[in-house]
């Protein structure tokens, strides 16, 4: 399979926060938020592969700012990295400004989706080559993501999380 760039993947959807999104603070709801950004990691993962993709964990949310109603949001996401036949996708959510339209970064989470074929069984995947610094850094980081969950997962042994262990050992 011919390696890809994250760029080659990337999704971007921006949309407006309408009243019936949002809580009684006014500010959109954490479950709209994390549809969004599945549909848009979905999308990511299917022009990745151009197979079947499916959710397979929300790896981690950062709610880090409310976003308020009336608010212009947009999700990108792009594949952080790939296994076998899974993939890591990063999603960042900005607010656009209204009045000077800078965006502002208000929330991230990290998604993994498996490639499947028409019955339901997994498939492989093309690698990725990250390019820019960001790229390079969520690339590596990874893998640490992944041996730690399987590690918690009871899927991988301790000692064999050697990315892990590297962060503690000198």
């Amino acid at each position: 399979m011919q390696p890809k760039f994250p760029s080659e993947s990337v999704t971007t959807l921006t949309d407006l926060v309408l009243p019936g999104e949002t809580n009684p603070l006014n500010n959109l709801f954490g479950g709209e938020l994390l549809a969004r950004m599945d549909r848009a990691a979905s999308i990511t993962a299917r022009r990745h592969s151009r197979r079947i993709c499916v959710t397979a964990s929300v790896n981690h949310v950062a709610f880090n700012r409310a976003i308020p109603l009336g608010s212009v949001v947009t999700v990108e996401s792009k594949v952080s990295r790939t296994f076998n036949t899974s993939m890591e996708i990063f999603i960042d959510v900005w607010i656009e400004d209204r009045e000077s339209g800078i965006k502002n970064k208000a929330n991230e989470a990290i998604y993994t989706f498996v490639a499947v074929d028409e019955t339901g069984r997994p498939v492989p995947v093309p690698p990725i080559i990250p390019e820019t610094e960001l790229e390079k850094q969520r690339y590596e980081a990874a893998l640490r993501r992944k041996q730690l969950s399987l590690v918690l997962a009871g899927k991988m042994k301790p000692n064999e999380a050697t990315e892990l262990k590297a962060l503690f050992i000198e």
